[in-house]
């Protein structure tokens, strides 16, 4: 079988489709803020840089501004919006990237952790967080990130909630929810994966559920699974 797992190149193999997966969904939604109504992903922040200094320089002093936005309006949710988003491109640039092998660092990991308290902060300040700030959070809890798989799911799901539904929507969704160990989570959501796909593109779309329940299954471990909701 194509997914048996005992040998070592086709664990490999999994794992680089998993990967595959990861690139699809976290390249539209950090770095250009897919189907968002505001801006947030790292090009727009590439935009607005005028070239005078370093982009590490010029997050830093955003996450300066930030910071003392948050403290002189403490339950203002735009502020601690605008905090998770510059703290989580702080991350994701300089040597807070490993941008040879695709994941955090420690020290962009740090980062992240802060971005997680300051999205955690504006939730409670919000009934309707921006899902542009959400999409930055499912890649800071995803796999290469805090690992937080379960904290992933939430934001998506902030995501899927405001956006015009779609399959691609759904199938990463579904994808971070096996990774999550919710089970019937992502059932339902590969199958309102499928029921919105065209017909040109059902079979792509259910390849990519399959590659991501079998990679999921794969990396799982006892310890990691958690009851599904």
């Amino acid at each position: 079988m194509l997914f048996d797992l005992r040998g070592r190149g086709r664990r490999r193999f999994v794992q680089g489709i998993y990967l595959g997966l990861a690139i699809l969904m976290g390249g539209g939604l950090v770095l250009f803020g897919v189907g968002g109504a505001t801006s947030g992903g790292l090009l727009d922040a590439f935009k607005n840089d005028s070239g005078s200094q370093s982009v590490s320089d010029t997050f830093k002093k955003r996450v300066d501004v930030a910071e003392k936005a948050v403290q002189a309006r403490p339950q203002d949710p735009k502020a601690w919006a605008e905090l998770t988003r510059v703290r989580f491109q702080q991350a994701s640039v300089g040597d807070g990237f490993d941008q040879v092998n695709g994941v955090f660092t420690d020290k962009g990991k740090e980062e992240l952790q802060a971005a997680s308290q300051a999205w955690e902060k504006y939730q409670t300040l919000t009934d309707k967080p921006d899902d542009t700030v959400a999409s930055l959070m499912v890649q800071a809890y995803g796999q290469y990130g805090l690992n937080q798989p379960d904290k992933a799911v939430n934001a998506m799901e902030i995501i899927v909630d405001n956006r015009q539904p779609t399959s691609q929507l759904y199938v990463q969704l579904a994808a971070l929810a096996y990774q999550a160990g919710q089970t019937r989570k992502a059932e339902l959501s590969s199958k309102k994966a499928l029921s919105l796909a065209s017909k040109d593109d059902k079979e792509q779309i259910k390849a990519q559920l399959d590659a991501a329940r079998t990679a999921a299954s794969a990396t799982a471990s006892p310890s990691s699974t958690t009851p599904s909701s």
